[in-house]
């Protein structure tokens, strides 16, 4: 009987823990969504400085423009036109905003593909390349395999890496989808300890422990 008891607390704790996820992931994934904005606002602008790139720039500012005039559909087209012939940057900043602008429409499937193709294109910064990485495990992390998207997010939680909170985090969500409650916990300890790390992802840090009894 003791048993029936313990597994039924561990299922309302999961169910807490997934309801917590869910309440916050989609702050997650708008803040990360920002920072690309504000990185295509501020990589454009300083291409747009460079006479050679001012058509391109055009293009990235009107794709701007119809997104925030809720024509999703249509910017997700201009921007997918953009990133199929420019240059490298303007080719991530597209991407990015393409699959942001599809995540958004509800074609989950499709953005999460292009983060898949910009985080293997060597062609593009490291850092957009990374970015992809976390944007497409944010959309994934509660149907991917959990052991593939730990050892996709290793490289990003190393100390150096400037996405190593949000790696962490996601590694986190991961390692207890495979059941190691144990090691969740640690990373969520730590993420709410530490005093670098955003301070709404430590408070998100401090909720899952406390969905975990911790």
């Amino acid at each position: 009987m003791a048993d029936i008891f313990k597994e039924v607390d561990e299922d309302l704790r999961r169910e807490r823990y997934l309801k917590l996820w869910r309440k916050y992931g989609k702050y997650v994934i708008a803040g990360a969504v920002a920072v690309v904005v504000a990185t295509a606002s501020y990589v454009a602008w300083q291409e747009y400085r460079k006479s050679q790139m001012l058509e391109q720039s055009t293009r990235f500012a009107q794709a701007l423009d119809l997104a925030q005039e809720g024509r999703t559909a249509e910017a997700a087209a201009a921007f997918a036109n953009l990133a199929a012939d420019a240059s490298a940057d303007f080719t991530a900043l597209a991407r990015l905003q393409e699959a942001a602008l599809k995540a958004k429409s509800g074609d989950v499937a499709g953005a999460v593909q292009i983060y898949g193709r910009l985080a293997n294109d060597n062609g593009v910064d490291r850092a957009f390349r990374d970015l992809a990485v976390i944007l497409g495990a944010l959309h994934t992390v509660d149907s991917a395999d959990p052991a593939a998207l730990v050892e996709r997010l290793a490289p990003l939680t190393a100390e150096n890496s400037p996405w190593r909170h949000s790696a962490l985090e996601l590694t986190a969500l991961a390692v207890e989808r495979l059941g190691d409650r144990t090691r969740a916990g640690e990373i969520f300890a730590r993420l709410a300890g530490d005093p670098d790390a955003p301070l709404a992802l430590r408070m998100r840090a401090a909720e899952m422990l406390a969905a975990f009894g911790e």
